[in-house]
Protein backbone atom coordinates (compact mmCIF):
# COMPACT_ATOMS: atom_id res chain seq x y z
CA UNK A 1 0.00 0.00 0.00
CA UNK A 2 1.23 3.49 -0.85
CA UNK A 3 1.17 6.18 1.22
CA UNK A 4 -0.85 9.53 0.82
CA UNK A 5 2.73 10.95 0.19
CA UNK A 6 3.73 8.58 -3.36
CA UNK A 7 -0.23 9.53 -4.47
CA UNK A 8 1.49 11.64 -7.06
CA UNK A 9 3.54 8.28 -8.52
CA UNK A 10 6.63 6.56 -8.74
CA UNK A 11 9.56 9.25 -7.91
CA UNK A 12 12.99 9.28 -9.35
CA UNK A 13 14.32 7.91 -5.86
CA UNK A 14 12.14 4.91 -5.71
CA UNK A 15 13.45 3.71 -8.90
CA UNK A 16 16.46 0.66 -9.67
CA UNK A 17 18.55 3.08 -11.79
CA UNK A 18 18.69 5.86 -9.07
CA UNK A 19 20.02 2.93 -6.67
CA UNK A 20 22.87 1.60 -9.32
CA UNK A 21 23.79 5.45 -9.76
CA UNK A 22 24.19 5.84 -5.92
CA UNK A 23 26.63 2.31 -6.24
CA UNK A 24 28.75 3.53 -8.88
CA UNK A 25 29.06 6.61 -7.78
CA UNK A 26 30.59 5.01 -4.17
CA UNK A 27 27.53 7.02 -2.63
CA UNK A 28 26.12 3.73 -0.86
CA UNK A 29 28.40 0.60 0.00
CA UNK A 30 25.17 -1.69 -0.14
CA UNK A 31 21.25 -1.41 -0.52
CA UNK A 32 18.71 -3.79 1.34
CA UNK A 33 14.95 -4.41 0.77
CA UNK A 34 12.62 -4.89 4.06
CA UNK A 35 9.10 -5.05 3.31
CA UNK A 36 9.73 -3.23 0.17
CA UNK A 37 11.86 0.18 2.26
CA UNK A 38 15.21 0.34 0.61
CA UNK A 39 17.92 1.00 3.33
CA UNK A 40 20.59 2.21 1.85
CA UNK A 41 24.14 1.74 4.30
CA UNK A 42 26.89 4.81 4.36
CA UNK A 43 29.90 5.15 5.71
CA UNK A 44 30.29 7.84 7.89
CA UNK A 45 34.52 6.93 7.88
CA UNK A 46 36.60 5.31 10.47
CA UNK A 47 34.93 2.29 9.13
CA UNK A 48 31.51 2.82 10.62
CA UNK A 49 28.41 3.15 8.74
CA UNK A 50 24.80 4.06 9.19
CA UNK A 51 21.43 3.20 7.79
CA UNK A 52 19.40 5.87 5.39
CA UNK A 53 15.60 5.21 4.52
CA UNK A 54 13.57 7.61 2.53
CA UNK A 55 10.42 7.05 4.08
CA UNK A 56 7.25 6.62 1.46
CA UNK A 57 4.98 4.32 2.91
CA UNK A 58 4.88 5.71 6.68
CA UNK A 59 2.34 3.49 7.44
CA UNK A 60 4.42 0.40 6.59
CA UNK A 61 7.22 1.42 8.03
CA UNK A 62 5.71 2.16 11.32
CA UNK A 63 3.94 -1.40 11.23
CA UNK A 64 6.36 -3.07 14.62
CA UNK A 65 6.53 -6.33 12.63
CA UNK A 66 8.16 -4.19 9.95
CA UNK A 67 10.62 -1.67 12.48
CA UNK A 68 11.74 -5.07 14.20
CA UNK A 69 13.05 -6.78 10.73
CA UNK A 70 14.89 -3.16 10.41
CA UNK A 71 16.40 -3.39 13.94
CA UNK A 72 17.38 -6.71 13.26
CA UNK A 73 19.20 -5.97 9.66
CA UNK A 74 20.87 -2.80 11.52
CA UNK A 75 22.03 -5.52 14.05
CA UNK A 76 23.48 -7.41 11.60
CA UNK A 77 25.52 -4.78 9.41
CA UNK A 78 26.81 -2.80 12.76
CA UNK A 79 25.17 0.15 12.16
CA UNK A 80 25.46 3.32 14.68
CA UNK A 81 21.86 4.80 13.49
CA UNK A 82 19.05 4.70 10.98
CA UNK A 83 18.30 7.82 9.97
CA UNK A 84 14.23 8.21 8.33
CA UNK A 85 13.54 10.72 6.49
CA UNK A 86 9.62 11.74 5.16
CA UNK A 87 8.91 13.30 1.94
CA UNK A 88 5.39 14.58 1.28
CA UNK A 89 4.68 17.06 -1.48
CA UNK A 90 1.10 17.25 -0.21
CA UNK A 91 2.20 18.51 3.04
CA UNK A 92 -0.46 15.86 4.57
CA UNK A 93 -0.78 15.27 8.25
CA UNK A 94 1.83 13.79 9.47
CA UNK A 95 0.23 10.93 11.83
CA UNK A 96 3.47 9.17 12.53
CA UNK A 97 5.08 11.88 13.78
CA UNK A 98 5.32 10.91 17.72
CA UNK A 99 6.46 7.26 16.23
CA UNK A 100 10.75 7.75 16.74
CA UNK A 101 9.82 10.08 19.45
CA UNK A 102 12.82 11.81 21.24
CA UNK A 103 15.34 11.19 17.86
CA UNK A 104 15.12 13.90 15.60
CA UNK A 105 18.90 14.89 15.41
CA UNK A 106 19.72 14.15 12.15
CA UNK A 107 23.58 12.95 10.77
CA UNK A 108 23.03 14.20 6.85
CA UNK A 109 19.78 15.58 5.11
CA UNK A 110 18.98 14.10 1.78
CA UNK A 111 15.65 15.67 1.48
CA UNK A 112 15.41 19.49 3.30
CA UNK A 113 12.59 20.41 5.75
CA UNK A 114 11.62 22.76 2.70
CA UNK A 115 11.46 23.14 -0.55
CA UNK A 116 10.03 25.43 -3.26
CA UNK A 117 7.92 23.87 -5.68
CA UNK A 118 5.72 25.03 -9.33
CA UNK A 119 2.44 23.46 -9.50
CA UNK A 120 2.36 22.39 -14.14
CA UNK A 121 -0.44 21.97 -14.26
CA UNK A 122 -1.40 25.62 -14.13
CA UNK A 123 -0.39 27.27 -17.38
CA UNK A 124 2.63 28.69 -18.47
CA UNK A 125 1.14 32.50 -18.02
CA UNK A 126 0.24 31.44 -14.97
CA UNK A 127 3.27 30.44 -13.68
CA UNK A 128 5.49 33.27 -14.96
CA UNK A 129 2.34 35.47 -13.26
CA UNK A 130 3.66 33.96 -9.97
CA UNK A 131 7.38 35.20 -10.67
CA UNK A 132 8.59 38.68 -9.38
CA UNK A 133 8.29 40.51 -12.22
CA UNK A 134 12.20 41.61 -12.26
CA UNK A 135 12.59 37.98 -12.60
CA UNK A 136 10.39 37.90 -16.01
CA UNK A 137 12.16 40.72 -16.89
CA UNK A 138 15.88 38.73 -16.50
CA UNK A 139 13.88 36.00 -19.13
CA UNK A 140 13.28 38.20 -21.87
CA UNK A 141 16.59 40.12 -21.57
CA UNK A 142 18.32 36.74 -21.88
CA UNK A 143 16.31 36.09 -24.84
CA UNK A 144 17.04 39.87 -25.89
CA UNK A 145 20.95 39.12 -25.37
CA UNK A 146 20.92 36.01 -28.07
CA UNK A 147 21.73 33.68 -24.58
CA UNK A 148 21.01 30.34 -26.16
CA UNK A 149 19.61 27.18 -24.16
CA UNK A 150 20.30 23.48 -25.83
CA UNK A 151 19.93 20.03 -24.01
CA UNK A 152 22.86 18.41 -24.83
CA UNK A 153 23.81 15.08 -25.31
CA UNK A 154 25.57 13.93 -22.19
CA UNK A 155 29.23 13.16 -23.80
CA UNK A 156 32.41 13.54 -21.80
CA UNK A 157 33.12 16.67 -23.22
CA UNK A 158 29.95 18.32 -22.54
CA UNK A 159 30.16 17.07 -18.64
CA UNK A 160 33.46 18.55 -18.65
CA UNK A 161 31.93 22.14 -19.87
CA UNK A 162 29.71 21.90 -17.34
CA UNK A 163 32.38 20.57 -14.72
CA UNK A 164 34.42 23.41 -15.60
CA UNK A 165 31.41 26.66 -14.76
CA UNK A 166 31.18 24.38 -11.35
CA UNK A 167 34.72 24.89 -10.25
CA UNK A 168 34.51 28.32 -10.84
CA UNK A 169 30.79 28.59 -8.87
CA UNK A 170 32.28 26.64 -5.98
CA UNK A 171 35.53 28.51 -6.10
CA UNK A 172 33.33 32.30 -5.85
CA UNK A 173 30.35 31.18 -3.83
CA UNK A 174 32.39 28.88 -1.41
CA UNK A 175 30.83 25.77 -0.92
CA UNK A 176 31.67 21.87 -2.01
CA UNK A 177 30.45 20.51 -6.02
CA UNK A 178 31.01 16.89 -6.40
CA UNK A 179 33.60 15.48 -8.82
CA UNK A 180 33.76 15.23 -12.63
CA UNK A 181 33.84 11.33 -12.04
CA UNK A 182 30.47 11.89 -10.18
CA UNK A 183 28.73 13.93 -12.37
CA UNK A 184 29.24 11.60 -15.70
CA UNK A 185 27.75 8.89 -13.91
CA UNK A 186 25.03 10.54 -12.51
CA UNK A 187 24.13 11.55 -15.94
CA UNK A 188 24.60 8.51 -17.84
CA UNK A 189 23.16 6.24 -15.57
CA UNK A 190 20.00 8.48 -14.80
CA UNK A 191 18.02 7.94 -18.36
CA UNK A 192 15.55 10.48 -17.48
CA UNK A 193 18.47 13.14 -16.45
CA UNK A 194 19.21 15.89 -18.60
CA UNK A 195 22.42 18.40 -18.81
CA UNK A 196 21.33 21.71 -20.65
CA UNK A 197 23.76 24.56 -21.37
CA UNK A 198 23.48 28.00 -21.71
CA UNK A 199 25.25 29.62 -24.55
CA UNK A 200 26.44 33.32 -25.77
CA UNK A 201 27.64 32.75 -29.34
CA UNK A 202 30.07 29.58 -28.83
CA UNK A 203 31.04 30.46 -25.27
CA UNK A 204 29.20 27.85 -22.31
CA UNK A 205 28.15 30.53 -19.31
CA UNK A 206 26.00 28.34 -17.68
CA UNK A 207 24.79 24.41 -17.14
CA UNK A 208 21.85 22.93 -15.22
CA UNK A 209 21.44 19.34 -14.31
CA UNK A 210 17.63 18.28 -14.10
CA UNK A 211 15.75 14.73 -13.70
CA UNK A 212 12.54 15.21 -15.57
CA UNK A 213 10.08 12.56 -14.26
CA UNK A 214 7.00 11.66 -14.91
CA UNK A 215 5.31 12.77 -11.97
CA UNK A 216 8.09 15.22 -10.17
CA UNK A 217 11.04 17.07 -12.13
CA UNK A 218 13.42 18.22 -10.03
CA UNK A 219 16.16 21.24 -10.70
CA UNK A 220 19.89 19.17 -8.83
CA UNK A 221 22.74 21.07 -10.14
CA UNK A 222 23.60 24.53 -11.14
CA UNK A 223 27.23 26.56 -12.12
CA UNK A 224 27.64 29.52 -14.35
CA UNK A 225 30.43 31.24 -15.45
CA UNK A 226 33.01 33.81 -13.12
CA UNK A 227 33.69 36.22 -16.44
CA UNK A 228 32.57 39.91 -15.94
CA UNK A 229 31.62 39.87 -19.33
CA UNK A 230 28.78 37.38 -19.14
CA UNK A 231 26.95 37.82 -15.57
CA UNK A 232 24.94 40.45 -16.70
CA UNK A 233 23.00 38.40 -19.31
CA UNK A 234 20.47 36.65 -17.27
CA UNK A 235 21.01 33.02 -18.36
CA UNK A 236 20.58 31.40 -15.48
CA UNK A 237 16.60 32.55 -15.60
CA UNK A 238 16.30 31.74 -19.32
CA UNK A 239 17.80 28.43 -18.58
CA UNK A 240 15.51 27.78 -15.42
CA UNK A 241 12.04 28.47 -17.74
CA UNK A 242 13.32 26.36 -20.56
CA UNK A 243 13.59 23.64 -17.57
CA UNK A 244 10.19 24.38 -16.53
CA UNK A 245 9.13 24.59 -19.94
CA UNK A 246 10.79 20.90 -20.89
CA UNK A 247 8.81 19.84 -17.60
CA UNK A 248 5.69 21.06 -18.52
CA UNK A 249 5.35 19.38 -21.36
CA UNK A 250 6.87 15.99 -20.36
CA UNK A 251 3.25 16.28 -17.99
CA UNK A 252 5.46 16.41 -14.62
CA UNK A 253 2.54 17.56 -11.99
CA UNK A 254 5.44 18.99 -9.96
CA UNK A 255 8.74 21.12 -10.60
CA UNK A 256 10.92 20.76 -7.15
CA UNK A 257 14.01 23.43 -6.91
CA UNK A 258 15.12 21.56 -3.75
CA UNK A 259 16.39 23.01 -0.89
CA UNK A 260 15.48 26.13 0.56
CA UNK A 261 15.87 27.73 3.81
CA UNK A 262 13.51 27.72 6.76
CA UNK A 263 11.21 30.58 6.55
CA UNK A 264 11.45 30.86 10.37
CA UNK A 265 15.28 31.21 10.13
CA UNK A 266 17.21 33.80 9.79
CA UNK A 267 20.54 32.10 9.58
CA UNK A 268 19.75 29.19 7.29
CA UNK A 269 22.84 28.15 5.25
CA UNK A 270 20.79 27.78 2.46
CA UNK A 271 19.87 31.28 2.59
CA UNK A 272 21.67 32.41 -0.20
CA UNK A 273 20.13 30.01 -2.83
CA UNK A 274 16.75 30.29 -1.57
CA UNK A 275 16.46 34.49 -2.80
CA UNK A 276 16.57 33.05 -6.11
CA UNK A 277 14.38 30.19 -5.83
CA UNK A 278 11.53 32.36 -4.27
CA UNK A 279 11.43 35.11 -7.21
CA UNK A 280 11.17 32.34 -9.47
CA UNK A 281 7.70 30.69 -7.55
CA UNK A 282 5.96 31.86 -3.78
CA UNK A 283 5.18 28.28 -3.28
CA UNK A 284 7.74 27.14 -0.17
CA UNK A 285 6.32 23.92 1.77
CA UNK A 286 7.56 21.88 4.01
CA UNK A 287 8.05 18.42 2.93
CA UNK A 288 10.38 16.61 5.07
CA UNK A 289 11.07 15.72 8.91
CA UNK A 290 13.63 13.50 9.85
CA UNK A 291 14.48 10.91 12.92
CA UNK A 292 16.78 8.77 14.15
CA UNK A 293 16.56 5.65 15.69
CA UNK A 294 19.76 4.48 17.44
CA UNK A 295 21.56 0.94 17.14
CA UNK A 296 25.00 1.70 19.49
CA UNK A 297 24.14 4.06 21.79
CA UNK A 298 27.68 4.25 23.38
CA UNK A 299 29.20 4.21 20.27
CA UNK A 300 26.69 6.79 18.55
CA UNK A 301 27.28 9.26 21.60
CA UNK A 302 30.80 9.55 21.05
CA UNK A 303 30.59 10.19 17.47
CA UNK A 304 28.31 13.05 18.13
CA UNK A 305 30.92 14.25 20.56
CA UNK A 306 33.61 13.53 17.74
CA UNK A 307 31.46 15.55 15.63
CA UNK A 308 30.95 18.18 17.43
CA UNK A 309 34.47 19.34 18.42
CA UNK A 310 35.53 19.00 14.62
CA UNK A 311 32.29 21.47 14.58
CA UNK A 312 34.63 23.64 16.73
CA UNK A 313 37.93 23.55 15.04
CA UNK A 314 36.43 24.30 11.51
Amino acid sequence: MRSETSALGLFIWETKKWWEMLLASGQVESIFNVENIQIEKRSIGINQYWFFILAWNLENISKKETFEKIKELAEKENVLFVQIETLDYLEEENIYKDLFKNNIWYYKKFITPFTAIIDLEKTEDEILALMKPKWRYNIKLATKKWVVVKSVEKTEENIKKYYNLMQQTTSRDKFSGNNLDYYIIFLNKLENSELLLAYKDDEVIAGWIFVFDKEVSIYYYWASTSKKEYRNLMAPYLLQWEAIKIAKFRNSKIFDFLWVADPKSKNDPLSWVTNFKKKLTPDIRKVSESYIFINKKVKYSLFKILRKIKSLIK
